[in-house]
């Protein structure tokens, strides 16, 4: 055999060799998962297999997301703060032309460089209204779920297009999909059952000569609160309807999460499998969840809308076991993902850090600020909505604006120790609140920090002239399911 010949078989091997020794990544998405509402944060909520793998792994204790659904999954998947990308200003609805910005390299993309296996499946919401924004067009090799925000967790079909615009609130199409095609055979199937047997389908078929990447947003916990009744009988005793529902729901996806597990250990990958879990943002005490002790809940800009739960869970962590009280942000996984990929992001221009030391060894954290959003309002069918921001620097944290409604709210059947439920908060207000000392934002500090105050606000300043303009569309009357089949699917290919 020539030299030359047996060089190319030793760089393949290498290659090879190289791949196969990159962990796996499982990154998992809890939809509108309230703070309080994970085992280890004193929930009557019963989560094992959670509470056993953050128990194993490290618990994210300062971790910080978006107070709605399509900010939060725009950034993990751009690495972007959402002033950088359009999306400041609210979620995707069905029928608005609207999506991450195509210029953007997502993270599936760029783990496709480097040698990874990619799949999504469950809930896609950052932009579908043409083919180039869906799944497979941006980095996975297979998708299976859901494009919209959400739908019927047993008929997989959504219902209206766009609020406010009355013509489009009957719009009604399936929203399923296997890859590029809609599926309409799993009618009955209880979603988070079918998206985890995807998952594990996914696993078991998996060539290991190739590290995977599996994007996980479950469809739970999200309204409409729906789940088989069998996962209702250990909370008979919660006499709350919602939060009844609302625990089984949670449950079922406890069991989902222990059953692809499962699958990771019988293929024996488990071991080097890095499993990300996180929340999207606060949970919605409308429908079932909760954020106690925190202030709000999904939606506003107080810390029950934004603290995330979150934890890792990995053989290669040094500090397994262990609570990280470190600032992280949800822009972190981005970078944070290619590093355990050995890739390199130096020349992409990004919002969020590399934190695996400071997850795994206790170093400490690269990020000292978290820009938690400006939102300028925009003007829609003519209505104007509110501006408001807010940010984070070191403890301070500083709101100002309209960060939508303040209210501390117990589970169902706690009584409320002190004041609760605050129903006075202007609209143009600015608070200042120690967040290490003051997690529960019981203490404004504004008035007796004034200069604290003037400083944040040009450190908002500064952040606002990097911003580019919002981009939330009308409408689009050719999004209409009954033009397509009746399902949801991108419909302008122009």
């Amino acid at each position: 055999m020539s030299s030359w010949l047996f060089s190319g078989f030793v760089f393949i091997a290498s290659v090879v060799c190289l791949l196969s020794t990159k962990p796996s990544i499982l990154l998992i998405i809890a939809d509108d998962y309230g703070f309080h509402d994970i085992g280890y944060h004193d929930s009557e909520i019963r989560t094992p297999v959670l509470d056993k793998l953050a128990g194993e792994g490290v618990k994210l204790e300062n971790y910080y997301v978006q107070p709605i659904c399509t900010p939060t999954r725009s950034q993990l998947l751009s690495g972007r703060y959402q002033i950088h990308t359009g999306l400041q200003h609210g979620i995707i609805w069905p029928a608005q032309p609207n999506g991450i910005p195509l210029n953007d390299t997502l993270l599936p993309q760029k783990l496709k460089e480097l040698g990874y296996a990619t799949h999504a499946v469950g809930k896609w919401h950052v932009g579908f209204f043409k083919k180039d924004y869906t799944p497979t067009q941006r980095g996975f090799d297979s998708f299976f779920g859901y494009l919209t925000g959400s739908e019927d967790y047993y008929t997989h079909t959504r219902r209206n297009g766009f609020p406010g615009w009355p013509e489009c609130k009957n719009w009604e199409g399936v929203d399923l999909h296997h890859n590029e095609k809609v599926v309409r055979t799993e009618n009955g199937t209880y979603s988070t059952h079918l998206f985890t047997q995807k998952v594990i389908d996914i696993i078991n078929q998996h060539n290991t000569d190739h590290p995977l990447f599996v994007y996980l947003p479950f469809q739970a916990v999200h309204e409409p609160l729906q789940v088989p009744e069998s996962y209702l009988m250990p909370y008979m005793h919660i006499e709350d309807h919602n939060r009844r529902i609302y625990a089984g729901m949670v449950s079922a996806m406890d069991e989902g999460v222990g059953n692809i597990t499962k699958a990771l250990r019988t293929k024996g990958i488990m071991n080097n499998t890095v499993i990300i879990f996180s929340t999207d943002n606060g949970g919605q005490i409308l429908n079932g969840g909760n954020n106690w002790p925190l202030r709000g809940w999904k939606g506003s800009l107080w810390e029950g809308g934004i603290r995330g739960v979150g934890f890792v869970h990995s053989g290669s962590l040094q500090n397994r076991g262990s609570t990280c009280y470190s600032m992280i942000h949800v822009t972190d996984w981005y970078p944070t993902i290619i590093h355990l990929a050995s890739g390199d992001v130096s020349d992409m221009e990004l919002d969020g850090y590399n934190q695996w030391d400071t997850i795994s060894s206790a170093t400490p954290s690269k990020r000292s600020e978290i820009l938690h959003n400006i939102d300028p309002g925009v003007t829609i069918f003519n209505q104007t909505s509110a501006f408001r921001a807010a940010i984070r620097v070191g403890d301070m944290k500083l709101i100002i604006g309209d960060p939508n409604n303040g209210s501390w709210i117990p589970p169902p059947g706690m009584p409320c120790p002190g004041h609760c439920i605050v129903n006075n908060i202007p609209s143009n207000g600015t608070w200042l609140f120690n967040i290490t000392a003051d997690p529960e934002e019981r203490n404004d500090l504004s008035s007796k920090y004034p200069i604290k105050v003037k400083e944040l606000l040009e450190r908002l300043h500064a952040y606002n002239q990097t911003a580019v303009p919002v981009r939330y569309p009308p409408p689009d009357p050719q999004a209409n399911p009954a033009l397509h089949n009746n399902a949801w699917v991108p419909w302008n290919e122009l």
